[in-house]
């Protein structure tokens, strides 16, 4: 068996495959990158149980992965670039082998994937670290979940501008619904709720018209949207209306287990002799 393991600031996922499936993964949680790695391996084994002698190789990639300098319990572990693992996560869930892959984590990754070539086109900072310190910021919820059950019940019109509120002329393709300034609508009265989707629709416009951007600039007609933010399904929405502007001739896909891209990516990697 293979594992996979993205280690993160404050989460960790992990995938186990045997003879090239998906057998099991899940996320946990931890104070520390070592404690978490350590942690997930050791439920994986628990939870499907397994001997340490049914691994053969784990794969570690994330932030966290640079403070395991050794063998996790001496089993053979291998460090994958982690736009690599992002790369080749996107590429296995959406079964194509020429696309974009977005990564939606803490920021926002771009990686392009052409068969075996994998390349780091850019980001943006904006991604679920901003959802988070906006939130606390601007409605004072610094739970995650809270944030997007309050967005599922906000009115927008409330919160952003949009081209029918500052103007009467059509502007290109744009409909007067298009956003034209997020969380600009300064004069109106506004709850919680309405702020939180507002949060929202500026994460996901900003990083759905960069993943746009980005596949032109790479002649890519898939785009596979990774990471957690990318099973929200208010998210999802919003990423999907962007096609009215600019993305009709795109095809955005939103993989199952899209969570755990990246250390299925890592897996991948080793699976198929690519690991660093």
């Amino acid at each position: 068996m293979i594992l996979g393991i993205d280690i993160g600031g404050s989460t960790t996922d992990i995938v186990a495959f045997d003879k090239n499936e998906i057998i099991d993964l899940f996320t946990v949680e931890a104070s520390d990158p070592t404690t978490s790695a350590y942690g997930a391996l050791g439920k994986m084994l628990t939870k499907n149980q397994l001997e340490i002698s049914d691994i053969e190789k784990i794969a570690i990639t994330g932030v966290g992965s640079s403070y395991i300098d050794s063998t996790i319990f001496g089993l053979d572990t291998i460090n994958v670039k982690e736009i690599d693992a992002i790369g080749l996560g996107g590429s296995y869930l959406s079964n194509i082998d020429k696309t974009l892959v977005v990564s939606l984590g803490t920021g926002t990754a771009m990686v392009s994937v052409d068969g075996k070539k994998i390349s780091h086109i850019g980001g943006t900072g904006i991604g679920g670290g901003t959802l988070l310190g906006l939130g606390k910021g601007i409605i004072n919820v610094m739970d995650f979940d809270e944030i997007i059950e309050l967005a599922k019940k906000g009115d927008l019109k409330k919160v952003d501008l949009t081209i029918g509120d500052i103007s009467n002329e059509v502007v290109g393709n744009l409909t007067r619904s298009t956003t034209a300034s997020n969380l600009g609508n300064i004069y109106k009265i506004a709850e919680k709720k309405d702020y939180a989707k507002g949060i929202l629709n500026l994460i996901y416009q900003t990083i759905g018209m960069l993943a746009v951007f980005g596949a032109e600039m790479t002649n890519n007609k898939d785009i596979v949207f990774t990471g957690k933010l990318a099973q929200i399904d208010i998210g999802i929405e919003i990423l999907n209306s962007l096609k009215n502007i600019k993305a009709d001739d795109l095809i955005f896909h939103f993989p199952e287990h899209a969570t755990f891209s990246t250390a299925i990516g890592a897996a991948i990697a080793v699976l198929n002799n690519r690991e660093k």
